[in-house]
C-alpha cells in the first residue's frame, strides 16, 4: 500500500486542510499507515498534480489561508483499484520483540521496565480508542451502529486498532509477569 491510498482513504468523509489531515491520521489512519505531516503535505501535493484529489483556497481573515483538499472521480477509482488488489502480508517489525528475543542474557529488571513501559503506552491508545469508538457511535449500540450506520470503514480500523493495542498490552503484562516469575525461581535456587 502507498501512502497515497491512505491519505485518498482520509479524505472521503470531507474536504480537509493539510493539518487536519495530520491530525486524522493521528487519530484514525495511524492506527495502520504511519505518517509524517511534511510526508502527507507532499503526499498531497502529488494527489492534486494526479488528478486524485482536488484542492480549493479557503480565504480566512484573522489567520493564513488554508487549502482543503477532496477527493475526485479518479481517486475514488484508484481507491477502487487499490481495494481489488490482492494486498501484501503484513509482518510485525518491533524492537521490543528484539530485546525480549534476548531475554536470557539481558537485564530482566530493564527489559521488565520497557514491557511495562509499553504496557502503559497501549493502555493510553486503548482509551483514546475507546472514546473514539464511542464519539462515533454516539448513542447507538455498536450492532446498531455496525448495522444503520452509512459509513463504518473508520470505526471498523479502530476496532482494529483497539484490539491491536489490547493484545500488545495483554503480551506485555504476561511477559512482564512470566520474566519475573523465572528470575524469581532463579533467585532461590
Amino acid at each position: 500500500m502507498a501512502l497515497r491510498h491512505a491519505v485518498l482513504a482520509a479524505l472521503l468523509d470531507e474536504e480537509l486542510s493539510g493539518y487536519q489531515l495530520t491530525k486524522a491520521f493521528d487519530l484514525g489512519v495511524a492506527n495502520f499507515w504511519h505518517a509524517q505531516p511534511q510526508q502527507l503535505y507532499a503526499e498531497l501535493t502529488r494527489l492534486e498534480k494526479d488528478g486524485l484529489v482536488t484542492g480549493r483556497e479557503v480565504v480566512q481573515d484573522t489567520r493564513p489561508n488554508k487549502r482543503l483538499f477532496q477527493v475526485t472521480d479518479a481517486g475514488l477509482a484508484e481507491l477502487e483499484h487499490f481495494t481489488a488488489t490482492v494486498g501484501k502480508s503484513s509482518f510485525i517489525r518491533d524492537d521490543l520483540l528484539v530485546k525480549v528475543q534476548a531475554a536470557d542474557h539481558v537485564d530482566i529488571e530493564e527489559l521488565t521496565a520497557r514491557l511495562t513501559e509499553r504496557a502503559a503506552f497501549a493502555q493510553t491508545r486503548i482509551d483514546l480508542f475507546g472514546k473514539l469508538l464511542h464519539t462515533m457511535r454516539g448513542d447507538r449500540t455498536e450492532a446498531e451502529f455496525l448495522r444503520h450506520s452509512e459509513r463504518i470503514g473508520p470505526y471498523l480500523t479502530c476496532l482494529r486498532g483497539l484490539a491491536f493495542e489490547q493484545g500488545n498490552r495483554d503480551w506485555c503484562e504476561r511477559t512482564s509477569t512470566i520474566l519475573r516469575e523465572r528470575q524469581a525461581d532463579r533467585a532461590r535456587y
